[in-house]
């Protein structure tokens, strides 16, 4: 079985619909696929692929222990489709347990088909991470803005750091050496990933060598979204230069996704893009997509973290390693990469300023609400 867990770094860049249409693509050349939605909290694939959902789903499998995988994976339109839905309206669905997640994942990577697409939620939550590292050739799909590609990168960023905490355990002086950096904050964010490999390699060779056998296996694969110029396409190649500059993996491109008007009118019919007018050019991106993961069919290995021992620890070093200053570190390596201009910079921190304006006028509206309706109560 083929394990692909399609991401991003941030929302609204087509990822559920790559991933449905993916699905059917595979699907038409006689390939069993089965499409899991593990946009825990956020699930909305059921629409984009056009399909009533069952009762159950992922939410039901995580709430309840005696559920199994199978009771939850449901027939579709498409022939060789099967659908797991996950269920948004589940309460404690997105905050999953580390022993519900261990459950999760074995039962996944025990199903018997020739594909199981994985649609995750977007960010780069460590149990969105772990999902992505279920296999280590997983799909980042990204469009050409600026924000966008940060993030694709800054995922990847809390992939390998991910990697690297799974490469030790309590015993090793790795460990509290990670604890001091991570309570420390600036130093963590800030220091360059090669130093702190060279810092750890003195420490504790094992797990140095441990890391690196596990990272040469993550070679993720690029699908750059909604382009509306081929000048679009150097934002990919800058993307695969930052990460192999900073991060030391490789990562390969699937092709690119002309932004094609026809899709909010499949949208509105309920038809995935690709059944909806197999001709138009993002239809035509799709299948060139699928023969080349048909093409490229390799055998991979197994999930890239160990998430059997205790996570608390390392989740904790992978949220912080998604915070604000985090940003601003990989900004900087991005600068001095030549990857991000310094214009590119300039309209990073405008957006941001407008985003920080909008929340404290948010944040001023919902105060201005609570003292209304405190005021209400002391009247009553």
């Amino acid at each position: 079985m083929q394990i692909i867990a399609v991401a991003s770094g941030k929302g609204g860049v087509g990822k559920s619909l790559v991933a449905a249409n993916l699905a059917i693509a595979l699907t038409q050349v006689k390939k069993r696929v089965i499409l899991a939605d593990l946009d825990l909290g956020g699930s909305n694939l059921h629409l984009v692929l056009g399909e009533h959902v069952g009762p159950r789903g992922i939410g039901t499998f995580l709430n309840n222990g005696k559920t199994k995988i199978d009771q939850i994976s449901y027939p579709t339109t498409w022939k060789g489709l099967s659908f797991i839905p996950g269920e948004a309206e589940l309460p404690g669905a997105a905050n999953v347990t580390v022993p519900s997640k261990r459950r999760l994942l074995k039962a996944l990577s025990n199903l018997d088909t020739d594909y199981l697409i994985l649609d995750l939620g977007a960010g780069t939550n460590f149990n969105t991470v772990d999902f992505f590292l279920l296999s280590g050739c997983g799909i980042l799909v990204a469009t050409p803005t600026l924000t966008s590609t940060l993030n694709a990168y800054l995922f990847l960023k809390n992939a390998v750091f991910r990697i690297l905490s799974s490469s030790y355990n309590r015993n090793s002086p790795v460990h509290s050496y990670m604890e001091d950096l991570r309570k420390d904050g600036t130093s963590l964010q800030r220091i360059h990933l090669n130093k702190l490999l060279d810092s750890i390699r003195t420490m504790d060779s094992e797990v140095y060598d441990k890391y690196l056998e596990k990272v040469a296996q993550l070679r993720p694969r690029l699908i750059m979204n909604m382009l509306d110029d081929p000048r679009d396409v150097s934002r990919s190649h800058r993307l695969r230069i930052s990460t192999r500059e900073y991060l030391g993996i490789e990562m390969d491109s699937l092709g690119v996704i002309y932004r094609d008007q026809l899709q909010d009118t499949a949208q509105r019919s309920s038809l995935p893009i690709i059944a909806y007018k197999p001709q138009a050019v993002l239809s035509q991106a799709i299948y060139r997509i699928a023969d080349k993961i048909i093409y490229f069919d390799e055998v991979l290995t197994g999930p890239l973290t160990n998430i059997e021992a205790d996570d608390s620890f390392r989740e904790a070093e992978l949220e912080a390693e998604s915070d604000f200053g985090l940003k601003v570190a990989s900004l900087e390596e991005l600068l001095h990469s030549g990857a991000l201009t310094r214009g590119d910079l300039v309209e990073t921190i405008r957006m941001q300023q407008i985003e920080i304006t909008a929340l404290k006028k948010e944040n001023r509206f919902i105060k201005k609400k609570l003292v209304n309706a405190a005021d209400q109560g002391f009247k009553v």
